[in-house]
């Protein structure tokens, strides 16, 4: 009975922590998409009066224009190519899911933000809530990752293995394990998609986990590459079970 309440709450918890995510990440997008639409048109204006009357320019238009365009970066908006790039939103489903994961892990990569006053009181209250929720999810994934070294353990004493030497090995197959799956898999495969180098991915897949996020390797911002539906949801997935396992060895 124990046992199989402790799974009905553990299937609650992760059941509600990812529809917190997904409501969470609906709400991002309603509150942020309509203003960044505007933002993208209020750029595309700026680029075409700048290709228009750039020879006529003064040396204070040509430096405003730079500010402006600066700003627009940080923005997330890149004025680039024609205007079917406008359409393409940083606040779709998928880069809004993302965002709630990055949020709610202390992440905060600072590529994207919000930037309606709607947008932000809702991120704080959303932080409030999800940091706790973040880490009450880890620690229970984590419990049920360190049942499985239970299990292990007990297998090799039933095989005659010391108990420090049980203790060591089943540490070094999680952390092994851990690396291959959650460091040098990823990077493979963000290498292959993103176009970086392995050792860029290495660093990415770090950075990420260790949540340091410098923000200077971001998934899924390139204008000219082109990536599949939901590939920052993967990506957000793989950075909530990769902190699981972080808080696994911290518990080993």
């Amino acid at each position: 009975k124990a046992m199989c309440s402790g799974r009905l709450q553990t299937a609650l918890l992760v059941a509600g922590y990812f529809v917190y995510l997904l409501v969470g990440a609906a709400v991002f997008q309603a509150l942020e998409r309509t203003a960044e639409k505007q933002e993208k048109m209020a750029a595309a204006q700026m680029k075409e009066a700048f290709l228009q009357n750039f020879t006529q320019l003064t040396v204070a238009e040509m430096e405003q224009f730079m500010k402006n365009l600066i700003e627009a970066i940080q923005n997330g908006v890149y004025p680039v190519g024609n205007e079917s790039q406008f359409e393409e939103s940083n606040w779709d489903f998928s880069n809004s899911f993302f965002f709630a994961g990055t949020v709610v892990s202390t992440i905060g990569y600072g590529t994207l933000h919000p930037k309606t006053a709607g947008g932000q009181i809702f991120c704080v209250f959303f932080a409030l809530f999800g940091i706790p929720l973040n880490i009450v999810f880890l620690h229970r994934v984590g419990k049920m990752l360190s049942l499985l070294c239970k299990k292990l353990g007990k297998f090799l004493y039933e095989k005659g293995m010391r108990k420090k030497k049980i203790k060591f090995l089943t540490l070094l197959f999680f952390l092994v394990t851990g690396i291959l799956v959650f460091l040098c898999l990823p990077s493979v495969f963000f290498q292959i998609t993103e176009g970086w180098s392995y050792s860029e991915g290495i660093y990415f897949a770090f950075i990420t986990l260790s949540t340091i996020g410098f923000g200077d390797y971001v998934v899924g911002k390139q204008s000219d590459r082109k990536y599949f539906s939901y590939y920052r949801v993967l990506v957000a997935i793989w950075i909530l079970f990769g902190l699981a396992w972080i808080a696994l060895l911290f518990n080993l």
